[in-house]
């Protein structure tokens, strides 16, 4: 809990909440404040395996109106009591870690679809739905958000917006944050907010993209409208070879600057592709290109066949559809045995995720694979693509002597990420910044990082919000 020249005791905290909310939306119950002290984090996941329950809430509060989200925010701005917003805690950050005690604000209560405006293609969604539920609901009448990342089945639209996720089909439908229309949400004060109405506006700054990405430090998103598609009528799946990983990210350039737009991309490097295809029972020597187009008929199959006639020209050998088949039938499988390995004494698994424009991207690869190799074993996969540009996702994976793995964790991301910053490339792509990379926003902010410090101050001067994420 932060310093005030009136601090509250939990115990005050949780009988004035109660009363102010009412039964059954507020809990200081041992097991639900440990449940609340983590997320995906490796870093809270390794010390958790050595007993050490640090972070814990003071209590947790399920939100089911807007109302009960004025109230809380209200309360703790009084009284200067951190607030920390909670989606699903799928996050590897330690977003929704709490740094200082606090309440933990957890929205899934709040998981209604509330319209569905089928002339002007969008959704209007509370930030508490589950991606795959949500999916599900809008594939019922037709549609697709296009929004699939690998914690589809345990993270919420919330926790999307929160991080500037991206899904897996972020090249064709785009990242979250492309695809809001609107948004409603409380401020640190209690004062609800409602930033955007229409397709594009001239009214000044873009105040929905100030909120998007904010990790909840500059208040709490609660519904969202967003665009939406019709469910495609055809996919189309490629797999080819490539020598290397310039050949192969030559090859997606031209795709992607020839008005051609794939909705999956995933290029493998060497290691990479080794584990992929041993999966799959083949042999593919170089790198693996997987591509998938979907939408229309004619235009999926037009679209498909031209990228893969430029695939050809770049040297790529086609393999069939066998391998984007076998990768979209598999593709949330990573994610979830990774989290089995993690509990796994001296064990590292993580991922690191960063991008670049096409000029830099494979500098940038070389650089962060040289940087990890000094620590430990590592492979990547480019896995959105863009006209400017691409993202890199490392896995990286290890061991240390049981109770090592914190120093070796992070000697590895400080290595990582001033190899990024120094060769121009982002610090996250999709992920967002939490806790984990907090220390390095100055490095990539440079003197700017001033002016989100200054919006952060005016939106939440008593600093309740989510406080030690993003570097604030």
């Amino acid at each position: 809990m932060t310093d005030s020249e009136t601090p509250i005791s939990r115990s005050e905290l949780v009988a004035r909440l109660g009363t102010l909310l009412g039964s059954g939306k507020v809990s200081t119950e041992t097991l639900d404040r440990e449940s609340y002290s983590r997320d995906l984090w490796p870093v809270r996941l390794i010390s958790e395996r050595h007993g050490e329950v640090a972070y814990l809430p003071d209590i947790i509060v399920w939100p089911e109106t807007v109302g009960d989200i004025v109230t809380v925010l209200e309360f703790a701005n009084k009284n200067r009591v951190p607030v920390i917003p909670y989606g699903a805690g799928s996050g590897v950050c330690g977003g929704s870690v709490p740094a200082a005690g606090g309440i933990t604000l957890d929205l899934k209560r709040m998981d209604k679809i509330v319209s569905l405006d089928e002339s002007s293609m969008t959704v209007t969604v509370q930030a508490g739905a589950i991606g795959q539920t949500f999916e599900d609901h809008l594939n019922r009448s037709g549609y697709t958000l296009g929004h699939f990342p690998a914690s589809m089945w345990c993270s919420t639209v919330g926790g999307w917006l929160s991080t500037r996720s991206a899904g897996q089909l972020s090249t064709k439908y785009g990242k979250i944050e492309e695809m809001v229309l609107s948004l409603k949400a409380v401020l640190p004060t209690g004062t609800e907010i409602e930033v955007g109405r229409a397709p594009r506006s001239s009214t000044g700054p873009d105040l929905k993209q100030l909120l998007i990405g904010a990790e909840g430090t500059l208040g709490v998103i609660h519904e969202a409208t967003l665009r939406i598609w019709p469910c495609p009528k055809l996919r189309v799946f490629r797999g080819f070879a490539f020598p290397d990983v310039p050949s192969g990210l030559e090859a997606i350039r031209i795709i992607m600057q020839s008005d051609l737009v794939p909705a999956g991309v995933r290029l493998y490097d060497e290691p990479d592709t080794t584990l992929t295809a041993s999966q799959q029972g083949f042999e593919v020597e170089g790198c693996l290109l997987v591509l998938l187009f979907e939408g229309r008929n004619k235009m999926a199959r037009l679209e498909s066949e031209l990228a893969f006639e430029i695939c050809r020209e770049q040297g790529g050998k086609d393999l069939g559809e066998a391998p984007g088949k076998h990768w979209w039938e598999h593709r949330y499988d990573v994610s979830f045995n990774l989290s089995r390995i993690m509990p796994n004494a001296g064990m590292i698994v993580d991922t690191i995720e960063v991008a670049a424009t096409w000029s830099r991207i494979v500098v940038l690869y070389d650089e962060l694979r040289a940087a990890i190799q000094q620590h430990m074993p590592v492979m990547a996969h480019f896995s959105h693509a863009y006209r400017d540009g691409a993202s890199i996702y490392f896995s990286i994976f290890g061991s240390a002597e049981d109770g090592a793995e914190g120093d070796l964790y992070r000697n590895v991301w400080d290595a990582a990420m001033n190899a990024c910053t120094r060769v121009g490339g982002t610090i996250s792509h999709h992920h967002g910044i939490g806790m984990l990379k907090a220390a390095y926003m100055e490095d990539e902010y440079g003197n700017a990082m001033d002016l989100l410090r200054a919006i952060k101050k005016t939106l939440d001067p008593n600093n309740i919000m989510n406080p030690g994420k993003l570097g604030l």
